[in-house]
């Protein structure tokens, strides 16, 4: 018997596939899909089976207007870099930051050139959350900080982090397979980054930066894991989000302590930045 974990492969299909595929993958997101991959029809969207439920799925993918149809399947954990070579193209941010496969040809005027190999933590159709948190460290003296990755996937945050100076750099996150992924790609980086396996509750230092690329329900209920291990006066970026879900993200934050800086939107997508006074 193998002892890989089963995922749960969700095919979907969407008519107009525009702007509504991008919003159907927030909504499963939302509900514990970990991974996505876009195709010319719609896309394919990963679960843990022990994480599945059939009634959340189809609530996910009601939208009054659209055209929506699928299909489940049980795979065995793979990595699909054939898949992600398909889909995936370089990623420059802002002149500075230049992400690349070991399959691309390496770019030369870049201040932080980053080699990423993805595994399964990769999810293509949430670049525009990675890019706003790649655009918040860019802006932000990381010098002499330590920084947590919180849902580190292929570790690329905490990588450009100590790139730009931070000390001690660790990722969290629930897939061992991201884990594994963020530590290849840190050596590959020649990164020191650590990371470990856990959610919000596993937590143990406290740190002057947070990254907090997850699902709006995720980042609400782990709020307070998240300010209590925030050094005073230091930075936390959440980003995964839509406009309509910010006040409800700042309520809670406020909530525990922190206060409200600014928003970055790119696409349909948000982000904002708060800080613990």
């Amino acid at each position: 018997m193998s002892n890989k974990p089963v995922y749960i492969e969700v095919t979907v299909k969407v008519q107009p596939l525009e702007p509504f595929r991008d919003l159907l993958i927030a909504q499963l997101g939302a509900v514990g899909f970990e991974s996505f991959i876009e195709n010319q029809k719609g896309f394919q969207a990963y679960i843990l089976k022990h994480n599945y439920d059939s009634e959340s799925l189809q609530g996910a993918l009601q939208w009054d207007g659209v055209t929506v149809s699928f299909s489940v399947a049980e795979i065995e954990q793979v990595n699909w870099n054939a898949e992600w070579e398909n889909n995936f193209d370089p990623i420059e941010v802002d002149g500075r930051v230049y992400i690349y496969a070991p399959f691309h040809q390496k770019k030369s005027g870049f201040e932080y050139p980053i080699l990423i190999e993805p595994k399964m933590s990769f999810g293509t159709g949430h670049h525009q959350t990675t890019h706003m948190m790649i655009q918040w460290l860019l802006e932000t003296d990381t010098t002499g900080h330590s920084v947590l990755d919180m849902g580190c996937g292929t570790g690329v945050l905490g990588i450009l982090a100590e790139m730009r100076g931070a000390h001690r750099v660790h990722g969290i996150d629930l897939d061992s397979w991201c884990i594994e992924n963020t530590l290849e790609n840190a050596e590959r980086n020649q990164s020191k980054m650590t990371a470990s396996l856990g959610d919000a509750g596993s937590i143990k230092d406290t740190y002057n930066t947070i990254c907090a690329n997850i699902n709006l329900n995720v980042l609400l209920s782990d709020m307070k894991s998240y300010t209590g291990s925030l050094k005073k006066g230091g930075n936390i970026f959440f980003s995964g989000f839509y406009q309509e879900n910010i006040s409800a993200l700042r309520r809670t934050a406020e909530d525990n302590g922190l206060s409200y800086v600014s928003t970055k939107e790119r696409g349909k997508w948000r982000s904002i930045k708060m800080v613990k006074e």
